[in-house]
């Protein structure tokens, strides 16, 4: 978020801001393109956008979107199970409001990662060239939307909502990575302490704060200031995207107060689990506190980037879903209360949203972690990690919601039949954002990223 401060800002200083923020975001190249190339990005754009909400720690299969309520204590959800707007049809009892728009989206019963190992796969894996999935968009697209001057490639964070929530963990994988792409693609970290969040702090009066008017007339009255001087007309492309970005897109995106009151207190996650509630002979207990008090926030300032312009955003809280009953992580059934209840509350909240806003088809939303976990409960009543099966949903994109496709085995330990992987998300992803066929035909993008965005096929059935 745009964060500020007491202090002056002097002509130089603002640009100096404007200049590193473009660069940080990567403009440097979008700028440096011809305009014949802009054209032909453009051409292979469908104009939809991505939400991939990642599930940091392997959410359970069984407590989410495949019961099992048939098989034995001791492998069935140890949360019972709900029916759901789908014939036949349980969740986990935890997704009671999901269960209600299961005609809203689709759940894919027979996805699997490949490993067990906590790590970021699927958003940044081999399958991606180890770049995140947005950064492959973004090397396309452009770092930036000419239109609404907001960069494409966004990911949040706890922090992107609230300053007091603890720093995001990189111990398991970098969601800025980028790959062999270059670092003008990496995604713009909403709050986070790099250079970027650095220079972007706009030092103002605190009284001034309090007045969004006077914040607004101050920023426009220096773009003046720089106009009468003369100045504007010798800035390059690049300083004259800083300042609309500040002073247009930026400012307003990020802000949540924009909303209507009722919206945000539908998406609010925070009044679900109390910190109070939350027992702290976990060690995850600070991480379990950040994902109930951020996580409906961070899925509306989504919505939001997305309904403005951003083509791709990454939205994970921190490392809440790896449910052992160890020393780090609660049991199942406490965990999924932790948890599941604050995920059921937000993501049902993003679909009514999206829906009454008729965006249906046009912005995606992808929901699953880096694994699944075992059929058997262990003897502390946790569940431990399992890569041949993983819970996965999606919703909207203008695909075909409604249904769940594939199946588990038996004991939900393994794909019933043909398994979905990771290639064949990627895949899904890659037809939603572009026409694949114009893309095929488009030039100057790597031979390595075109085959992994063009060959990879989509999940069958939703297409």
């Amino acid at each position: 978020m745009l964060r500020l401060c007491d202090g002056q800002y002097d002509r130089r200083g603002f640009l100096r801001v404007g200049t590193a923020a473009m660069g940080g975001l990567g403009l440097g190249s979008v700028m440096g393109s011809k305009l014949e190339a802009a054209v032909e990005r453009f051409k292979v754009m469908t104009g939809k956008s991505v939400v991939f909400l990642f599930q940091h720690g392997g959410p359970s299969q069984y407590e989410t979107f495949d019961p099992k309520m048939g098989m034995p204590e001791g492998i069935r959800s140890v949360t019972g199970e709900v029916k759901t707007k789908l014939k036949g049809v349980t969740f986990g009892s935890t997704m009671g409001r999901l269960a209600k728009l299961a005609d809203k989206f689709a759940v894919v019963r027979s996805f699997r990662t490949g490993s067990g190992n906590h790590d970021i796969k699927p958003i940044v894996c081999k399958e991606t060239l180890g770049a995140n999935m947005g950064s492959m968009y973004g090397r396309v697209a452009g770092a930036m939307n000419g239109k609404t001057h907001l960069p494409r490639n966004v990911a949040l964070f706890p922090r992107s909502v609230d300053v007091e929530r603890g720093v995001r963990q990189s111990g398991f994988g970098k969601f800025e990575s980028t790959g062999g792409l270059g670092s003008a693609y990496s995604p713009f970290i909403v709050g986070g302490k790099g250079d970027l969040a650095k220079d972007m702090t706009l030092r103002l009066s605190k009284k001034r704060l309090d007045d969004r008017k006077a914040l607004l007339k101050g920023l426009d009255g220096i773009r003046r200031q720089v106009d009468v001087k003369g100045e504007m007309g010798g800035l390059d492309k690049l300083q004259e995207q800083a300042f609309s970005t500040i002073l247009g897109g930026a400012v307003e995106a990020f802000d949540l107060s924009k909303e209507d009151k009722r919206v945000v207190a539908r998406y609010d996650t925070a009044g679900l689990v109390r910190p109070d509630q939350i027992s702290r002979q976990w060690n995850n207990y600070n991480h379990y506190v950040d994902n109930a008090k951020t996580l409906g926030k961070l899925m509306l300032l989504a919505r939001r980037l997305c309904e403005r312009g951003a083509g791709f955003v990454t939205v994970t809280t921190n490392f809440v879903w790896d449910m052992h009953a160890d020393q780090n992580n609660a049991t199942m059934e406490e965990g999924m209360r932790y948890v599941g209840v604050p995920f059921d509350h937000a993501v049902s909240a993003f679909i009514e949203d999206v829906e009454a806003r008729g965006l249906r088809d046009k912005i995606l939303l992808v929901a699953c972690g880096e694994m699944g976990r075992t059929p058997k409960i262990n003897k502390k009543g946790g569940r431990d990690h399992w890569g041949r099966v993983s819970p996965l949903m999606l919703y909207g994109g203008g695909l075909k919601m409604g249904q769940v496709i594939g199946e588990s085995s038996r004991d939900g330990g393994e794909p019933y039949g043909d398994a979905v992987e990771i290639s064949n998300l990627l895949g899904t992803v890659m037809h939603t954002l572009f026409d694949v066929g114009e893309l095929r035909l488009a030039e100057g993008i790597p031979v390595d990223l075109m085959r992994a965005m063009t060959e990879s096929k989509p999940i069958a059935g939703l297409h």
